[in-house]
């Protein structure tokens, strides 16, 4: 790792790319902004999802509707995930049958310029 921080020194760090020590690495690290980033979206549907969220708070059915492709399982896995990594909050709602509803986080709502950025990318990409 010395040597690749060396020989990265020698040449320079792209400031825009690397601005701070955390993505000064030679291999994948859990602290890196950009491998949390990836992570966060990562897993097949979880985009969608997330997508679908960006308009507000959505309940399961919705959310089914709204992806009418995905299985209840993986959605509720998909769900489950985000609410794991603090993107969604899950709220259980007054009533008969009890209704649950989910909403992106403030960390969520964040990760809306990445998803537009990498659909702009996908287009240019082909």
């Amino acid at each position: 790792m010395t040597h690749q921080r060396e020989t990265h020194a020698e040449h320079g760090w792209d400031a825009e790319l690397v601005p701070d020590e955390r993505g000064r690495t030679g291999r994948p690290e859990d602290s890196c902004p950009v491998e949390r980033a990836l992570a966060a979206v990562s897993g097949r549907w979880t985009t969608l999802v997330l997508r679908e969220l960006m308009h507000g708070p959505h309940g399961f059915g919705e959310l089914r509707e709204r992806l009418p492709e995905i299985s209840p399982k993986i959605l509720t896995e998909r769900l489950r995930v985000l609410e794991e990594r603090q993107l969604v909050v899950r709220q259980r709602l007054r009533g008969f049958p009890v209704r649950t509803r989910y909403e992106l986080t403030a960390t969520g709502r964040a990760l809306r310029p990445l998803l537009v950025e990498l659909y702009r990318t996908g287009t240019a990409l082909g």
